[in-house]
């Protein structure tokens, strides 16, 4: 690993920390007006105890929790049955645990009320055997399945991980010791893999928070449900709904960290020993690792595949054109290119400088991620209205605004893959050029950028897959006549002509599993 660079002895040092400074204050901007809109918004304090604000409040904490508390209740034994036993195909049935990711979770909403709705599929194949009606999928029991189905993956993938560095002779000799085998996972094997069961817990948990697709087909109001309704007739409320999303998000950060704790670690890391033989649950434990993806990804696919072909209703208003994927495309590659720029100096600053400045300016970077993209969106709709003036309301600023919202949520992508290139190109190489005559400048672009390039068109690459599916930033920020994949999948949903979003969703999927694989070949997955 390079060793970083401490001090200013490098020419252009303060020049690259302005640099990142100022993209970094770009990156917070959007939470500065919305903080702004929050003070002018101090009148309205009082509907954050109306009836329907604190609805929204319990129900989206719920939602959370047991979204949460499903996907560890699913990924922390799918983990084990696929590392620590002798279940047979375990590679194969690893992939297909972690391919729900590639579904977007409002393209398996979608599906979900397609196949199982008052007037699904499944409802039509039933009315023969003089079926009435089917229990109702919107509501929280629907939501908490739908996002669950695409979320677990993030702790099985975590926990997974930890599980296949850990040290098991720890848990043989808590075995020898008269343990049962629960109390050998309870108490050996469980204080080592809690960090990593936190991480994905924390994912999983923050994707509950701002998931606005699927509570909005679900028809449960959730804080980013209302946030969308309100901005529209109450920017008050939208405002303050906001704050109060980002506040929540912010415990749910603490809370985890507390939670997490260091862990427990173990002097002989991967040390290994024989696998637990399942014996006569081998089969059980096969179906069951089988029954979710299956669930997960048989319902959209076959979903899809029906109304592709049959077709179904159709609107000459919702017929799909070219230039949708075309301004999908356009957008992506806009926001890539500027994520790659502006990823790239605080990934060297990250990489090659110490000191609590170089790690606020990493960490800056990040509030993509921690901040719900309807948030994001609804601060730049705040800003552009209350200072855009004719050009927001002509709707020349909304798709600069629109770019510049995929880069606040997606540069964590860039400045991750670029970071890591970075550390693993030593300094003294450029160093060495500068001594044989090159300008410190000349010297980074001949010497230093060929040789990170891989890692940050990686970013890029992912910056734009993900670009393309993001929904809510989306439907705010788009100028009135754009359309994207995005946008028409939703309007044809939304209308109810589900023939005609079914192209733009099998697209969508499609990019989805090329983010996936980005995403692995950057991280260097190993799925044995």
């Amino acid at each position: 690993m390079a060793t970083r660079t401490v001090g200013s002895g490098d020419g252009r040092s303060l020049g690259v920390v302005l640099a990142a400074a100022a993209i970094a204050a770009a990156v917070l901007s959007p939470l500065a007006w919305l903080l702004a809109g929050g003070v002018d918004a101090l009148d309205s304090l009082g509907l954050l105890v109306a009836d329907t604000t604190v609805r929204v409040f319990v129900n989206s904490t719920l939602l959370a929790g047991a979204v949460t508390a499903a996907s560890i209740a699913i990924g922390v034994p799918l983990a084990v049955l696929t590392v620590r036993t002798d279940l047979p195909g375990k590679r194969t049935l690893t992939v297909l645990l972690a391919m729900p990711l590639v579904v977007p979770s409002y393209i398996g909403a979608f599906a979900f009320v397609s196949a199982f709705g008052p007037r699904g599929r499944l409802q039509d194949l039933l009315a023969p055997l003089g079926v009435g009606s089917l229990p109702s999928i919107y509501g929280f029991t629907g939501t908490v399945l739908v996002l669950t189905l695409y979320t677990y993956p993030y702790v099985f993938i975590t926990t997974r991980a930890s599980l296949k560095t850990l040290d098991t002779t720890l848990v043989d000799a808590a075995r020898t010791l008269d343990h049962t085998r629960w109390e050998a996972f309870r108490r050996v094997t469980f204080p080592q893999i809690r960090p990593s069961i936190g991480a994905g817990s924390l994912l999983v948990a923050l994707y509950a928070l701002s998931d606005f697709g699927t509570p909005q087909i679900m028809r449960f109001d959730v804080f980013t449900r209302v946030i969308y309704s309100a901005q529209k007739y109450n920017l008050d409320l939208a405002t303050l709904l906001s704050l109060q999303l980002v506040a929540v998000t912010l415990v749910v950060l603490a809370l985890e960290s507390r939670v997490r704790g260091g862990g427990v670690t173990s002097e002989h890391p991967g040390r290994r020993t024989s696998l637990l033989r399942l014996g006569r649950w081998k089969l059980p434990a096969l179906c069951a690792c089988l029954a979710v993806p299956t669930l997960a990804l048989a319902v959209p696919l076959g979903v899809l595949g029906f109304w592709l072909i049959s077709g179904g209703q159709t609107s000459s208003s919702l017929a799909f054109e070219l230039s949708y994927a075309l301004n999908s495309l356009w957008l992506a590659a806009a926001a890539a290119l500027l994520a790659a720029l502006c990823g790239l100096p605080i990934a060297y600053v990250a990489a090659r400088r110490d000191g609590p400045a170089a790690a606020a300016l990493e960490r800056s970077a990040y509030v993509g991620y921690a901040v719900p993209g309807i948030v994001i969106g609804f601060a730049l709709v705040f800003f552009g209205a209350r200072y855009g003036g004719a050009l927001y309301r002509q709707g020349l600023l909304l798709l600069p605004l629109l770019v510049f919202a995929y880069v606040v949520r997606f540069l964590p992508q860039s400045v991750g893959s670029t970071r890591t290139s970075f550390e693993q190109v030593s300094p003294a190489l450029e160093e060495a050029a500068r001594t044989l005559g090159e300008p410190p400048l000349r010297a980074f672009r001949r010497v230093t950028l060929p040789l990170v390039a891989p890692g940050l068109l990686g970013g890029a690459a992912l910056v734009s897959l993900t670009t393309m599916k993001e929904l809510p930033a989306t439907l705010l920020l788009r100028p009135p006549g754009f359309d994207t994949l995005v946008t028409h999948l939703w309007a044809a949903e939304q209308q109810g002509y589900y023939g005609q979003a079914a192209l733009p969703a099998l697209v969508l999927l499609v990019v989805s599993a090329l983010s996936l694989l980005v995403m692995v070949r950057l991280e260097g997955y190993d799925v044995e």
